[in-house]
C-alpha cells in the first residue's frame, strides 16, 4: 500500500513519548512504512571528528525516524488532525483530501 504521507505534509503525533507534538515531515521512508518529522523523536548520536569530511565531533542531536502509524496529517482547514482520502479532479489529476473538512491537501 502506498503511503499518504509525504514530504513538507505538516503532521501532529499520536502515539508514542512525544505526544500531541506538530511538525513538518522531512523524509520518507517507504520501505520501512516510517517518517522523519521535525522536533520530533530526538536522539542523540555520538560522532567522532572527520577532518576529510569537515565534520566536528561531539553530540549531535537530530531526528529519527518514527512509524507512519503514529502520525497523522493536519487538516489545511480545521488545523486538527484528519484522515487522509483521495478524490479525482475533473481534469484527472488525483488528489489527497483530509476526511473532516473535505478539503485538497495537495498545493
Amino acid at each position: 500500500m502506498a503511503m499518504s504521507i509525504r514530504k513538507n505534509d505538516q503532521v501532529v503525533v499520536r502515539a508514542g513519548k512525544d505526544r500531541g507534538k506538530r511538525g513538518r515531515v522531512l523524509s520518507v521512508l517507504p520501505e520501512k512504512n516510517r517518517v522523519v518529522v521535525e522536533g520530533v523523536n530526538m536522539i542523540k548520536r555520538h560522532t567522532r571528528p572527520n577532518p576529510q569530511k569537515n565534520i566536528k565531533g561531539g553530540i549531535v542531536e537530530r531526528a529519527a525516524p518514527i512509524h507512519a502509524s503514529n502520525v497523522m496529517l493536519v487538516d489545511p482547514e480545521t488545523n486538527e488532525p484528519t484522515r487522509i482520502g483521495s478524490k479525482m479532479l475533473p481534469d484527472g489529476t488525483r488528489v489527497r483530501i483530509g476526511r473532516k473538512s473535505g478539503a485538497v491537501v495537495d498545493k
